[in-house]
């Protein structure tokens, strides 16, 4: 459900990125000049933007490499709710309210692509079981260490006993 929205949305400005070019040059802009190798043309950025949310978006929607997709769709979501719904320079009040809460939508959807994109789906995170197999690990071979030590000790004292009786 959460990727509805990016599909939607990239797929509107993949058919026509001239729509929303205007609006999102201001922000767009800024973020070519400072990133090498994003071509500087407003349409372009829109363009691109629109590529990765329906990219991110389907793989979204079919759980294949969720966690980056959400991150993917988390990075196009900030910039274009920043060039698309800035409330705070809008003079009309019904117009203001109207922004605010297109804003505040997207923030909640970054709030939920930052959840997805920290999801293990109940599976331990590689941290977790990168500290759990070496903990795992280092018991495992102690306690190898403690029978192999117990085995030589048995061994040492059933000689040691075979000695004795032929002595």
């Amino acid at each position: 459900m959460l990727a509805s929205m990016f599909l939607s949305g990239g797929w509107s400005t993949l058919r026509d990125p001239a729509a929303v070019a205007d609006t999102a040059a201001p922000v767009a802009t800024p973020i070519a000049e400072r990133i090498k190798g994003l071509p500087k043309d407003p349409e372009q950025l829109v363009r691109i933007n629109g590529a990765v949310q329906v990219g991110a978006g389907v793989l979204l929607a079919l759980g294949r490499a969720p966690r980056p997709a959400a991150l993917l769709l988390a990075g196009t979501l900030v910039p274009t709710t920043l060039a698309a719904h800035p409330y705070w320079t809008v003079e009309d009040p019904a117009e203001r309210a109207r922004q605010r809460i297109h804003f505040f939508k997207n923030l909640s959807m970054l709030g939920g692509l930052l959840i997805a994109a920290a999801d293990t789906h109940g599976k331990p995170s590689l941290a977790y079981r990168t500290r759990s197999g070496t903990l795992h690990a280092t018991a495992s071979v102690a306690d190898h260490a403690h029978r192999a030590a117990a085995v030589t000790e048995n061994a040492a004292e059933s000689v040691r006993d075979r000695l004795r009786v032929g002595a």
